[in-house]
């Protein structure tokens, strides 16, 4: 089989197959075709010669909010793959039962990047969140839909992945964690995990966490206090590492509230790195705090974390999360999916939720990325053109 595309001579990095050379990948018909030194190209055949760049899968981006449009906190997909290096963007919640036929029709269905979702527990998911309008959609109990969200969920099992509920004091108000009980039930019925949104408490972490299954998420699980991993003598909550043990994931969802290095600090010095990094990308945070999932992983490269257990938690650990294990990865026969970065040296500010500054030595820029085995939307560098066959 001619290849559609060789990317020659850079740095491949997937810890799906625990990879780490300088060679080629190529692709074809929409999938990874080969990994090797000596690929022969066709006359047609796109080579990219991307020495000098390293070379991961497609990144996933396991929380964002992508109904442009639909929701006001929802921002263009594409526009912010371009820039970040993501080639899945899983929206979190945006569409409940009663608008995620809009979602699909209007956003997913025509955009170029792949979109999978989380459907919210809530009617409508989350439709009261602006600058000057924030309502918490699980303070109000009558609009959880568990009938319809079973149905919806059902019927759309290519796209959906999972079931989203938010608690806290700013998303379920009075309600607590009734919320949660009720997507639980949800989830349980359709054998979908669950993502779970905590912010200041009630509920507490403990109780959120503790109800958690083997496969569920917990997002924003490095914020700041209160409702921290941590204790306040910087070890971790025992209740956080009995989740752990039984296969509750960590996902980072930095967002506008949702992560402090203070907290990823004591977190990672207890040897308990989060499963999956992501941005929580949306119209509140893509001008910062958060700016998109390349400058996420750029914190906890320069935190102390390797490149190669970076590009994990937003790779494979992602894809596992997901239950799509096509994804995530650069092995022969996965989806052709890859994404190209360079790791800047230098002196970079870096902000958290609390307004906390870090000085990182790195930065990890997206170059370009390829899609079902095409070079799409590339970042105009001048040595990232064709090379010779």
């Amino acid at each position: 089989m001619p290849f559609d595309l060789i990317l020659r001579g850079g740095r491949v990095i997937d810890p799906s197959q625990k990879l780490d050379a300088v060679t080629n990948v190529a692709f074809a018909a929409g999938k990874v075709a080969m990994i090797g030194d000596a690929l022969k190209a066709d006359p047609t055949t796109d080579v990219r010669d991307v020495s000098g760049y390293i070379v991961t899968p497609g990144l996933i981006d396991l929380h964002t909010h992508v109904y442009w449009g639909g929701t006001s906190l929802g921002i263009d997909a594409e526009e912010f793959c371009r820039t970040s290096g993501v080639t899945t963007a899983v929206d979190t919640g945006s569409a409940g039962p009663g608008n995620f036929a809009g979602f699909r029709k209007h956003v997913i269905e025509r955009s170029q990047i792949r979109i999978l979702a989380y459907l919210h527990v809530s009617h409508a998911g989350i439709y009261g969140f602006s600058h000057r309008v924030m309502v918490g959609e699980s303070e109000e109990v009558r609009l959880m839909n568990p009938i319809d969200a079973v149905a919806v969920a059902e019927q759309n099992r290519d796209l959906i992945v999972g079931i989203k509920v938010r608690v806290g004091r700013g998303s379920s108000g009075t309600s607590g964690i009734v919320p949660l009980q009720i997507a639980l039930e949800v989830a349980e019925q359709v054998g979908m995990p669950l993502m779970a949104h905590i912010d200041h408490p009630p509920p507490t972490y403990e109780e959120v966490v503790s109800l958690l299954r083997p496969g569920d998420v917990l997002t924003h699980a490095f914020r700041p206090f209160p409702n921290t991993p941590a204790t306040g003598q910087g070890t971790v909550k025992k209740v956080v590492l009995e989740a752990r043990e039984r296969g509750v994931l960590f996902d980072i969802g930095h967002g506008k509230g949702s992560f402090a290095f203070k907290t990823a600090r004591a977190m990672l010095a207890n040897g308990f790195y989060p499963d999956t990094i992501s941005s929580d990308v949306h119209t509140l945070c893509i001008d910062g705090p958060a700016f998109d999932q390349v400058t996420t992983m750029s914190k906890f490269l320069c935190m102390g974390m390797s490149l190669p257990d970076v590009v994990a938690a937003s790779t494979v650990n992602a894809a596992m999360a997901l239950r799509r294990p096509e994804l995530g990865s650069l092995k022969v026969g996965s989806v052709g999916d890859a994404t190209l970065i360079s790791i800047k040296q230098g002196q970079f500010d870096y902000v958290d939720v609390t307004e906390e500054h870090l000085i990182g030595d790195r930065k990890i820029v997206s170059e370009g990325v390829v899609i079902g085995g095409r070079w799409w939307h590339p970042k105009q560098v001048a040595n990232i053109g064709r090379a010779a066959g």
